[in-house]
């Protein structure tokens, strides 16, 4: 499995209403969410386990160049699944709920997205319970050979989740429910 902890080094992803990076929440909840895996059985290969950009350190397109690097590994790898994690923001803070992304025309992904969303529904028990997604722009969606989900942990713009998510009880509660969703999936 390749477990994606998005953004990072100079690309911090969303700020928070609280100014939390989305980046230090997206590699907090992929280290709690790898040791369960490998518990599991699973063999898990981190995209990033520190605080860092992939791609060359002189890129004059450092985030172009790291999505290209998340990709490559991932074809690299060729894992049974790729998991990425980040955060959702919205411009109205009252919008909250765990959502998974996944690419459109994968009836693979579609599947593990689903379950994974009913895992996070249940466990997290948000106010508002979502529906995965179909997408048919995102990056790593698009280029990667295997199913790839992005789950989207919670709003960094709703204040409630916002402190949730910075919490490490709540992040073990993420972890656990996206690794029983990929149970349950696989």
């Amino acid at each position: 499995i390749v477990l994606d902890a998005g953004h990072g080094g100079l690309d911090p992803g969303k700020v928070g209403i609280n100014d939390v990076l989305e980046k230090d929440i997206n590699l907090s909840i992929v280290l709690k969410l790898q040791p369960l895996l490998e518990d599991y059985g699973f063999t898990v290969h981190l995209t990033r386990d520190s605080d860092k950009i992939l791609g060359p350190a002189n890129s004059s397109r450092p985030k172009r160049d790291d999505m290209i690097a998340r990709v490559d590994m991932v074809k690299e790898l060729n894992p049974y699944f790729t998991i990425s994690i980040h955060q959702n923001s919205f411009p109205t803070p009252s919008v909250n709920g765990p959502q998974v992304f996944y690419y459109k025309d994968s009836e693979e992904s579609a599947t593990m997205a689903q379950i994974i969303q009913n895992s996070l529904n249940q466990y997290l028990n948000p106010q508002k319970k979502r529906e995965p997604q179909a997408n048919a722009n995102y990056y790593l969606l698009t280029r990667t050979p295997t199913p790839t989900v992005i789950v989207e942990c919670g709003f960094l713009s709703n204040p409630t989740e916002a402190d949730l998510l910075i919490q490490d009880d709540y992040q073990n509660r993420v972890a656990h429910a996206i690794y029983s969703g990929i149970i349950a999936y696989y």
